[in-house]
């Protein structure tokens, strides 16, 4: 058996960050969220316990209603009143076993549900906590199996427990208490020893089959990451006629799915033989025993009745059990890659304490502010300056000159280190006060904007939620969409398609210009806010723009200088430096970078007008 592993596809290396842990210690970490309903769970398992004992009686009357049929010919009475009374106590305990596990799993399913819908709903705040620098590394098609399959896990762990294993366990115990008192202790030795043998074989070969369920786990969500990332990319792969050649990296996932799906299958059918056969070798020692004991008088045929009824109710269960293993193994290892997104650190969190921002005037100091995405290539050195409370600063400079790290960093995506200087809103560290309070008080238009995928209504009203209608139509003519949107089949209900695909790069911007005017807040951030549009409607939306920046603190971010000549100070970034700072006309008057640029710029408008002309 363990021969043939060698046959299988590699399975893709663990995600970073990502480590294996015991079954027992992923179980461990679902207890606390059960924990929280254990009154319920006590309830459940009372519900449990009335159920098997219902069911074990019900063996235990039959044996009473076959042996009361020996009467004697003729005798009416004796079969009305004995047999009759027997065949309803059996009817009664018949209802009951069915009544207590339905009343079981009412009581239960609040818990199921619940604790599905916290350990959900925790990895999705979770995911939302953890850092840019992780959601630009992540596989956005493995994590959403990897979360699919934990949240599954969860309801099936939960079930499973509840329903099936502790069930079948009390009621082995009862049987064995049976057999064991009633009988001679070869009954009990019999069943316990097919016991030990099922369940050694079960766990043994199901602990080798684990491999087969991890590596289809990986291969899943390799092959969906692939798909996903293929679909998102749609334009992309059509750009280049490349149909053919996505086909056939997803058939080489395919492929490699395929084939260790049907070495799992074939283990699976192994070890369900393997089952079987210890089962019917352990049916007919017992029958065999009951047999004997009857023809030489030890034992009645009730009492053969009544061990035949024990072993078929014992290893029905018992069977499923072998296949609950299997399952709770696989829920065990799909439950434990969700629990491991739970364990990536957040790498920039709330001190402890940590007041809200107090925006007062909303003036921003970078300080000496050095960074880097990797610490081996820094983006900033000891930057320093001011953006005073009601004024506009704008960054200029090459693309790689580390302007859009500014907006991150001002938005604490990342943070800076303690030796690389500061970033101060009214005086107060940005990593002092809580992430939540600071993103209020900012407002961006990203250089590319994503959109959700729903209406236009709502992707402007996600800026301030709660918005009126009427709000979310200022806004939207402040940002010059409104006359865009009315004129659609569907107005402020159009849908924007996934990422906002169903619109152009103009009428994204101006939804984003739109939501973050809604949101109105004391600074602003304009990362290149009108690259997408065309001259005219830029300077329509260049004078919304100012007039929403009045009394603002405004970080602009620009390649165009055009956008920018109005601004109270102007910072020229090269290579993570300030190489020149001042207004416009200062710059211009100095000569250097900024004044070549300028020219540049100039010179390339004058030479698209003539063209056009």
């Amino acid at each position: 058996m363990r021969a043939s592993s060698s046959s299988l596809p590699p399975a893709p290396p663990p995600r970073p960050g990502e480590r294996t842990r015991s079954d027992w210690v992923t179980l461990g970490l679902l207890l606390p969220y059960l924990w929280r309903h254990r009154a319920r769970v006590a309830v459940a398992l009372v519900f449990l316990v009335a159920a098997k004992l219902a069911n074990v009686g019900v063996p235990l009357l039959l044996k009473e209603l076959v042996d009361s049929l020996d009467i004697r010919a003729g005798s009416a009475a004796g079969l009305l009143v004995v047999p009759g009374g027997l065949l309803v106590a059996y009817g009664l305990l018949r209802l009951s076993t069915t009544l207590f596990t339905e009343l079981r799993e009412i009581v239960f399913a609040t818990v199921t549900e619940n604790t599905t819908r916290a350990v959900s709903l925790q990895v999705f705040r979770h995911l939302h906590e953890l850092s840019l620098r992780y959601h630009l590394e992540r596989q956005t098609g493995g994590m959403t199996r990897d979360i699919e399959r934990g949240t599954r896990a969860v309801q099936s762990l939960v079930s499973y427990s509840i329903y099936s294993i502790l069930p079948t366990l009390f009621e082995v115990v009862l049987v064995l208490v049976v057999l064991g008192t009633k009988f001679d202790v070869w009954f009990a030795g019999i069943t316990l020893a097919a016991l030990a043998a099922y369940i050694g074989f079960t766990i043994s070969v199901t602990e080798w089959r684990t491999q087969f369920r991890r590596a289809v786990n990986e291969l899943e969500s390799s092959a969906h990451t692939r798909a996903v990332d293929s679909l998102l990319n749609y334009e992309t792969v059509k750009y280049f006629g490349n149909e053919d050649f996505e086909a056939r990296r997803y058939d080489e996932q395919l492929q490699a799915l395929r084939r260790v799906r049907l070495k799992s299958q074939s283990t699976l059918s192994m070890l369900n033989s393997g089952q079987q056969f210890l089962i019917a070798g352990a049916l007919v020692a017992i029958l065999w025993r009951a047999t004997q004991g009857v023809v030489d008088g030890r034992m009645t045929l009730g009492d053969l009745v009544m061990v035949n009824a024990f072993m078929i109710q014992l290893y029905v269960p018992l069977n499923f059990l072998g296949v609950i293993y299997r399952e709770i193994k696989q829920n065990l290892t799909d439950l434990s890659k969700m629990f491991a997104l739970l364990e990536r650190e957040r790498e920039v969190a709330d001190a402890p304490a940590a007041p809200p921002l107090q925006v007062t005037q909303g003036q921003v100091r970078f300080e000496r502010v050095s960074f880097g995405y990797e610490r081996e290539r820094p983006i900033l050195h000891e930057l320093d300056f001011e953006i005073p409370a009601g004024r506009t600063v704008a960054v200029v400079g090459a693309s790689g000159a580390g302007k859009s790290t500014l907006a991150r960093l001002l938005y604490r995506f990342y943070d800076v280190d303690a030796d690389g200087g500061r970033i101060t809103i009214d005086g107060q560290d940005l990593r002092e006060v809580t992430q939540a309070s600071l993103r209020r008080a900012i407002g961006i238009v990203p250089q590319d904007t994503v959109l959700f995928n729903d209406s236009i209504e709502y992707n402007i009203a996600y800026g301030r939620p709660g918005a009126t209608r009427a709000e979310v139509e200022a806004a939207a003519r402040a940002a010059h969409i409104h006359d865009f949107i009315v004129a659609t089949p569907r107005g402020y209900d159009t849908i924007v398609g996934e990422r906002g695909l169903k619109l152009s790069g103009g009428e994204k911007q101006r939804v984003a210009i739109a939501r973050t005017l809604l949101k109105n807040p004391p600074i602003l951030i304009f990362d290149e806010a009108t690259s997408a549009l065309d001259s005219a409607n830029e300077r329509a939306i260049q004078a919304e723009l100012a007039g929403a920046a009045q009394g603002k603190t405004t970080l602009v971010i620009a390649h165009r200088l055009s956008s920018v000549v109005d601004a109270h100070q102007i910072l020229v970034l090269d290579h993570g430096r300030i190489v020149e700072r001042g207004t416009h006309a200062q710059l211009l008057a100095q000569a250097g970078r900024y004044a070549r640029m300028w020219g540049m710029q100039q010179s390339q408008a004058g030479e698209g007008a003539t063209t056009r002309a």
